[in-house]
């Protein structure tokens, strides 16, 4: 039996909390921690926590004696760092939300702290252990489609005026960027997995549409170049009515993509596509990649579910999660990529180096676009539905 604190008691950590209530035979929750104490005791009552303890500062929670194996971290980002490096200071494992950190210099430090307490550092990013993800990292690993030429990436959100009030949000101290950082991240985390490394090459263009109460942009175009010569764009919403999220994979034999969908042309001899009639190379390698995907069986859990479940079987076996913290900073290098290129308007070539001005968060402040400022705020919304995306 392993015992877990949950720190920030905000919207996300529900889906923590349901994840571990799901093994109950593996992991009991004995903390939960919120700057604001009563959101924390809102949650314990929500959720039945009745031996859970109450902190309102996770300092107080590391030093309290209690037994605490694993800290969940479900903070502001830009306190994920702190609050990791003191929880694995103090022995303790940690999995924090995404994205990792607001900047690459926060990320090495973490893993720093990961490797000289010899603990493990999972970091979230849920969307792997969706089926329909899942199963098009196989597909595309099959290389029955071919090597992968051209990547579209759409994270599309939609966010109301007043997400932007909370007093965190939109700002780039501590939300750490808009969408690009806070909701794409789910999406460049799967590009950066299927295509099995970061690009060499990244250009931007950031705007602000809608939402004049936040100093980030709402919305964000990419194009990345890759060592083999493949491109991927990335377009970062929360503008988009719908939420209609997805990967397209154009292969060199067919197009895949998630949500599903397969779709495969032959040449005519004078370089137009051939009518599909069923018995074509096409329909053929459209039938094989159906096949294929049907035949990978779906996970046992999935979502933050499946996460928490790979993430505590690793604990248990001693053995790496599928997640490592490593991945969460390539997804943060390839999100400050866009944002250097974005806000300087110029291509960036990666890796990052210690001495680029944009791997410190100090860096990315001094040279952030400002496209509105906050004139106002509200310290916490009432608790509400939200909204997690299409990927489900």
């Amino acid at each position: 039996m392993l015992y877990a604190a949950v720190v920030g008691t905000g919207n996300i950590c529900h889906a923590h909390i349901t994840g571990l209530l799901t093994f109950p035979d593996r992991v009991k929750i004995v903390a939960l921690c919120d700057i604001y104490p009563e959101k924390a005791e809102a949650v314990k009552a929500e959720f039945g926590l009745s031996d859970a303890v109450v902190f309102d500062d996770h300092e107080k929670m590391l030093a309290s004696g209690l037994r605490i194996d694993v800290v969940h971290i479900c903070t502001p980002p830009s306190s994920h760092a702190e609050i990791a490096i003191n929880s694995m200071n103090s022995g303790k494992d940690v999995l924090v939300e995404k994205p990792m950190a607001t900047c690459l210099a926060e990320c090495d430090a973490m893993l720093e702290a990961e490797k000289k307490n010899g603990v493990t550092l999972g970091q979230i990013a849920q969307n792997r252990f969706q089926n329909e993800i899942r199963k098009l990292k196989i597909v595309a690993d099959s290389g029955l489609a071919g090597k992968i030429r051209c990547a579209h990436v759409n994270s599309l959100w939609w966010r109301g005026h007043c997400y932007y009030d909370l007093w965190w949000r939109g700002t780039w101290e501590k939300e750490g960027g808009g969408p690009t950082l806070n909701h794409a991240v789910h999406h460049i985390d799967m590009v950066n997995w299927i295509e099995g490394c970061l690009p060499d090459e990244v250009t931007a263009m950031l705007a602000n549409v809608m939402h004049d109460n936040s100093e980030c942009e709402d919305l964000s175009f990419a194009v990345l170049k890759y060592a083999d010569g493949g491109l991927a764009s990335v377009t970062s919403s929360v503008v988009h009515h719908g939420e209609e999220q997805g990967i397209v994979l154009q292969c060199e034999k067919a197009k895949i993509s998630a949500p599903w969908s397969v779709k495969a042309e032959v040449t005519r001899p004078n370089g137009f596509p051939q009518d599909h009639d069923g018995t074509t190379e096409a329909d053929e390698l459209i039938r094989k990649l159906n096949e294929l995907y049907e035949s990978i069986p779906d996970l046992p859990y999935t979502g933050h579910t499946g996460e928490i479940d790979d993430y505590y079987t690793a604990l248990e076996n001693g053995t790496r999660p599928l997640i490592t913290a490593e991945d969460g900073r390539k997804t943060v290098e390839l999100i400050t990529a866009i944002y250097k290129a974005g806000c300087r308007k110029e291509y960036v070539y990666l890796p990052f180096k210690p001495d680029d001005e944009y791997y410190t968060q100090a860096g990315i402040l001094k040279n952030a676009v400002h496209f509105y400022e906050k004139t106002g705020h509200v310290e916490n919304f009432a608790a509400d539905t939200i909204t997690l995306g299409n990927h489900k």
